[in-house]
């Protein structure tokens, strides 16, 4: 299994603690933000286990994986933003 490490800029950081201390966004994004945020290893937070992640958050080990995987490959806006359903509604 391949090992993500995540490094938050201090913006990025700064914008984590915004959506976490304002109330108008979805439960995923404040999910989302909370895992990056533990999960940080730059300087400017400290890191968290994967294990003490899930104990807090009540989310499954994969689901971390998932974030971590998906902030590497997308971007930090990747994260955040709900991509769009491809379904087709008659």
């Amino acid at each position: 299994m391949i090992r993500y490490t995540v490094k938050l800029t201090k913006s990025e950081v700064e914008e984590l603690h915004s959506i976490i201390n304002k109330g108008s966004h979805t439960s995923q994004t404040f999910r989302m933000a909370y895992i990056l945020l533990n999960c940080d290893d730059g300087k400017y937070s400290e890191k968290v286990t994967n294990e003490q992640i899930s104990k807090v958050l009540k989310v499954g080990m994969r689901t971390i994986d998932r974030v971590k995987k998906k902030f590497i490959e997308e971007g930090f806006e990747g994260v955040l933003e709900r991509r769009p359903s491809n379904r087709i509604y008659e």
